[in-house]
Parts: C-alpha cells; structure tokens; sequence
C-alpha cells in the first residue's frame, strides 16, 4: 500500500524536485499533488485524500506553521515534515509544538528523507492495519519474498512484492538485505540469471522467448546481463554447456 503525499514549496524548482527525482514508491508514497503556498495546499487537503505533507516552513500567503496549526484545530492525522534551513531553528521549535513528524534540512538529502518517511510508512502501516505480516518470523517473510520472486520472474518488482504481502516497499528492502546479505534487485537477477540458464539447456525454447520468460522484454539487455553474470553469451552458454565460474577454453566450440 503506498500512502499519499502532499509537496508543499513555494519555489517551483524545490517542490518539482523533491516530486520528481526522489523515488517516493521504494519508501512507501504516492506523490499526490504540489502546491505552492499553505492555502492552496489547505484547500487540496479538503479535496483529496493526504497522509503527510512535506512542506516549507517560510512561504507567501499562508506558511507552513500557519497550515500545520489550522490542520491540527480540525483534528486532521495528516503527518507533517517541515522543509527548513540552519537559520530556522526557532520556526523548527515552533513546528514541533504542532506535533511536527520531524523536519528535513535544506539542501535535502535522499538518506535523511528516506529514513524520516520509512518510519512515517510504519506508522501508517500499524494505523491501518497493513502489517499482516507482523508478527511472522523474518525468516518466514524472507521465504515468502524468494516465492513469490520465483513465480514472478518476468515482472516482478520490490513495489509489487510489497503489494502482495501488505508490507512497505522500503522495510521490505532493509529487511531482505539483514537477512539475506545480498539487494533484493540482485537476488532476482541471480533466480533470473538461474531460470535462463536452466531454460537454455531444453532447445525447445528460444533465446528471444527466454528473454521475455525472465523478465527481459529487450533480448540485447538479457544478453548483456547474462554475459556479465556468465562470462559467456545465451548462445554460447548453449553450445558449449557453460556453468557459471567457467571460461571456454580453446578446445570449447563456440
């Protein structure tokens, strides 16, 4: 489940920004609007639904503070971040009065802001009910995880596997890494690489409809990618039965 979120800035090159170049669904959210001032985002909180706002704290017409205090008179759970630089650390004081989540330094950095919103997603998650898988053993969420990979090869993806089991994208991330010690997206290269490997032994198959069984609809990606894992290429791994570690030799025809 991605939650929505609302960028609030009055400097349309900081709120596009922050919109557009961090990779809001690996943490858990939905880019769900922008606005330019506390007003307009007031009146977008009334229209749609919001589950947190990061918002500028210095802004014309209606600022941050103003929109965090007139939120909190009318009971909104929305959750705030604040947007603020060195120099504002009163305003900073002020923001966590009106139960400010937690606030984000300018120039923004994307470790700071994924930490701040992996654990606003938890939270939401335990508001709402996501977590259905809890209280599972790590270890049972890992086996759960290399399932469904392995019956979704040709799509799947870190945000579509968060969608299966009800957990955020970005916990699902740390989690597989503590446990397994390797990246999500390498593991599935590696079931992927495996599954090809296997299909290319049964001639029945073509390189091109192999591509596409393990996830590749560009066959020069699939190449590339096998090569890199292999050292050899789909058609030379089938003629000369390569296993990975090996390197043909000169008596190996290719």
């Amino acid at each position: 489940m991605n939650y929505q979120l609302l960028i609030v800035d009055d400097e349309y090159e900081i709120r596009t920004g922050l919109a557009n170049y961090i990779p809001w669904n690996t943490i858990g959210f939905t880019v769900a609007g922008q606005c330019q001032n506390g007003k307009e985002a007031l009146d977008f909180i009334a229209s749609h639904k919001v589950h947190a706002v990061l918002c500028d704290i210095r802004m014309p017409i209606m600022d941050g503070l103003e929109l965090a205090r007139e939120l909190r008179s009318q009971k909104s759970s929305v959750k705030f971040v604040f947007l603020t630089g060195y120099k504002d650390f009163e305003y900073i004081q002020q923001a966590l009065r009106y139960r400010a989540f937690d606030y984000v330094l300018k120039p923004s950095k994307f470790e700071q802001i994924s930490e701040i919103f992996g654990r606003i997603c938890h939270e939401l998650d335990r508001e709402y009910g996501v977590d259905s898988l809890a209280k599972k053993e790590p270890a049972d969420i890992i086996n759960t995880i290399k399932k469904i990979v392995k019956e979704h090869l040709a799509d799947v993806t870190l945000e579509s596997v968060a969608k299966k089991i009800y957990m955020n994208p970005f916990y699902i991330s740390k989690l597989f890494k503590q446990k397994t010690g390797i990246n999500f997206t390498d593991y599935v290269t590696d079931c992927r690489m495996k599954k090809a490997a296997d299909l290319l032994n049964d001639y029945n198959y073509r390189i091109y409809d192999i591509s596409e069984i393990v996830g590749y609809s560009n066959p020069k990606n699939f190449a590339r990618t096998f090569k890199q894992y292999y050292g050899v290429t789909p058609s030379e791994y089938r003629t000369g039965g390569l296993t990975k570690g090996e390197t043909p030799s000169d008596e190996t025809p290719l």
